[in-house]
């Protein structure tokens, strides 16, 4: 089992040496100044350390956990637009529209979404692209019920962030080729994880979830979900240590 930070340096360096579509052009810059803007690398890491929890390879699993993290990045680009979010930095960095242009910046985040999906596609097992791409449309599902501002909050952060934290759970388990019957309690984990992510977002934001309960209340919900996720784990069998200091990570996080 490797640490969170090895993990994430390996997620980055693979993610430098990815090859993309010469058919891009021009667009390349773009893709990669989007993927290069940092961040914790959550999706990407949680899914190599399923896969090597599980018993699978890392290694093998690099493809999976960068595919997950290019449908995050596309997601990033797209909801900085005007038409949605209309946020002009990203991480202490312009937002790409800001930096390239709206439309450019609206063709590299379609970039980025076809380039998860074919590199989830370079698995023998078809189920693992068919899971990215349901939990896509999940996600922005839930942006939609976003936008339209939708009032049930649970739904709309289960979709919008919940879906794409959980997939990347079920692609560590499928590139380690965990059979379906097997998958259950991981994946139990993995909604338990989101619901986590979600709120502790909400409360260095002040919103969502922090909205509504207030401070203290969102903050109970994190704490009572961050022992969920610990419990959920309690009932794999199998070396979790990583994953269990993810939980602690995600639960203390402030930025």
């Amino acid at each position: 089992m490797h640490p969170a930070d090895e993990l994430r340096a390996a997620v980055d360096a693979y993610l430098a040496r990815l090859p993309l579509a010469p058919e891009l052009g021009r667009l390349e810059e773009v893709v990669r100044y989007a993927l290069g803007s940092g961040g914790k690398r959550v999706r990407p890491v949680l899914c190599l350390a399923v896969a090597e929890a599980a018993g699978g390879d890392g290694e093998g699993a690099l493809p999976a956990a960068a595919a997950v993290e290019l449908v995050h990045t596309f997601s990033l680009v797209h909801d900085d637009l005007p038409a949605l979010d209309d946020d002009d930095e990203r991480r202490g960095r312009p937002s790409a529209h800001v930096a390239f242009g709206e439309g450019v910046a609206l063709l590299a985040g379609d970039a980025l979404l076809a380039e998860a999906l074919r590199l989830a596609l370079t698995y023998d097992d078809a189920a693992l692209a068919r899971e990215l791409a349901e939990a896509t449309l999940g996600m922005i599902g839930g942006q939609y019920l976003d936008v339209t501002g939708d009032e049930d909050l649970e739904a709309v952060e289960r979709l919008k962030t919940g879906r794409l934290l959980a997939a990347a759970v079920g692609l560590g388990l499928r590139a380690a080729r965990v059979p379906d019957e097997e998958q259950a309690p991981w994946r139990a984990f993995g909604a338990e994880l989101g619901l986590l992510f979600q709120v502790v977002d909400d409360i260095l934001d002040g919103d969502g979830f922090a909205e509504r309960l207030g401070p203290d209340g969102a903050r109970r919900l994190a704490d009572e979900s961050a022992e969920r996720a610990h419990e959920r784990l309690d009932a794999i069998h199998a070396d979790t240590s990583v994953l269990r200091d993810l939980v602690d990570e995600l639960a203390v996080r402030t930025t």
